[in-house]
Formats: structure tokens, C-alpha cells, sequence
């Protein structure tokens, strides 16, 4: 087995002022050639938007783009239609929530904190697919806290299996809520690689403690196991070598 702690210290970082984001792989104005991701796994940025503001309209291509919303809300427009009124998708986001976004061909969005009075903390997660020029499609689910608890929870796959959101990548997404004496185990089949992101609160992975923001990559190993959680949320990936 090879494990591989990324700290949560050794994240690049990015102050906007109205965005504060950090970077686990190499994203914008930060580079580092050790850091370009992990199998189709290629970006994991914990932002932080101010009340008020947001990301304009900004284009995406060929990215399975996910967003996990940690507080606050998110508002999301995009060119298909979602976030217009009347739309089958409102494209507002809240904690629980998993919104995919496949860009494809191509595809404008914007992304909003509307709140006055509340910061918007969230996840945004990009996965390379497995194939280029799909047709773009969006896709939103909510997991609640329950379904979570003492449990990995599939929340994205590329079969869409379990009520999963459905990504076109061969890749799957968990994620679990940890406290005390819960713990799980997850497989991974030979071949896969598995790359664990600590939310928050602390949690031993495989006998690695980690603690908020750190990241763990494993490969060479047939299983994950979760225990000693104290508060901690965790979005767990098996992914193809």
C-alpha cells in the first residue's frame, strides 16, 4: 500500500478579497508540477464567496464539474437554462446538495451568493470524462445528513447507480459523516486508486489521522477504512489508476 498525506497547509492559496479559495491541485495563478491531479480527478478548490458576489458568466469545455455546498447558498445560470425562471432546475444550491454539471461541447455559467448577510462555502470538484464533445447536461440531488451518517454515501457515478448523480467519467464519489465510534469501509477493486478529502473535523484513514482540508492518496491497496471521526465530513474517491 502507498499513502500520500497532502496538508491542508500545503494547498494553494488564492485571497480576492471576495473569494477566498484554496487549492488542492494546481488551478489559475497556482502552479505545481507535483500537484495536476489525480487520475481523472483534476481539481478540488474550497471557496469561500462573499455575501454579494460571485463568479460572472465564464465558459467550460470537456469538464465533469461538480459543486458540494458546505454553508450558505449558491445560485447557478447557465446557457442550457437552469436558474431561469421556470426552469426544471432552479440551479440554487444548499448543504446537501450535489449539482453536475457536464460541459461538453461547451457550455456559460455563472455562479452567486445572493445572501446579504452570509458567506457561501463550497466544494468545487472537476473530473476529466472519459470522452470529449458530449452534449452538456446538468443534473442535482440532495443527500441528506441521515443517509450520510456513520456511511459512505454514493453520491456521484457513472452509472448513476444508487440515486447517484451521474458523471461521464469512470469514477465514483462518497461521501460520509463521522463521529465517534461510526465507521465504514469501502473496496477498492484492483486497478483503482482512492483519494480521500477531509471537509472537516478530524478521521483516521487506514491509520492516517487527517484533520480538516488534508487529503489522503492511496494506491496498491484493496480497501479504505474510516474510523476515529470527531466531526468530520468526508468526500471519499475511487477512481481508475
Amino acid at each position: 500500500m502507498t499513502m500520500q498525506l497532502i496538508k491542508s497547509s500545503d494547498r494553494g492559496y488564492a485571497d480576492h478579497g471576495w473569494l477566498k479559495s484554496f487549492h488542492s491541485f494546481s488551478f489559475a495563478d497556482y502552479y505545481d508540477p507535483a500537484r495536476m491531479g489525480f487520475g481523472a480527478l483534476r481539481v478540488i478548490n474550497e471557496d469561500k464567496v462573499a455575501p454579494g458576489r460571485g463568479f460572472g458568466t465564464h465558459g467550460h469545455r470537456d469538464m465533469e464539474i461538480i459543486s458540494y455546498v458546505l454553508d450558505g447558498e449558491l445560485a447557478h445560470k447557465d446557457s442550457m437554462g437552469n436558474g431561469e425562471p421556470g426552469a426544471a432546475n432552479a440551479g440554487v444550491i444548499r448543504p446537501g446538495d450535489v449539482q453536475r454539471m457536464s460541459a461538453g461541447t461547451g457550455v456559460m455559467h455563472s455562479e452567486f451568493n445572493h445572501a446579504k448577510d452570509r458567506t457561501t462555502h463550497f466544494l468545487q470538484i472537476w473530473i476529466q470524462p472519459d470522452a470529449r464533445g458530449i452534449t452538456p447536461s446538468y443534473e442535482q440531488k440532495h443527500f441528506d445528513t441521515g443517509s450520510k451518517r456513520g456511511k459512505l454515501r454514493l453520491v456521484a457515478a457513472n452509472d448513476g447507480a444508487d440515486g447517484a448523480v451521474t458523471i461521464h467519467a469512470n469514477a465514483r464519489l462518497y461521501a460520509g459523516l463521522f463521529d465517534g465510534a461510526e465507521a465504514a469501509e469501502l473496496d477498492l477493486a484492483p486497478g483503482r486508486i482512492g483519494y480521500v478529502h477531509l471537509v472537516r473535523g478530524t478521521l483516521t484513514v487506514n491509520g492516517q489521522v487527517l484533520t480538516g482540508g488534508d487529503a489522503l492518496q492511496v494506491r496498491d491497496t484493496a480497501q479504505l477504512a474510516l474510523t476515529a471521526g470527531r466531526d468530520a465530513e468526508v468526500l471519499v474517491f475511487d477512481l481508475a489508476a
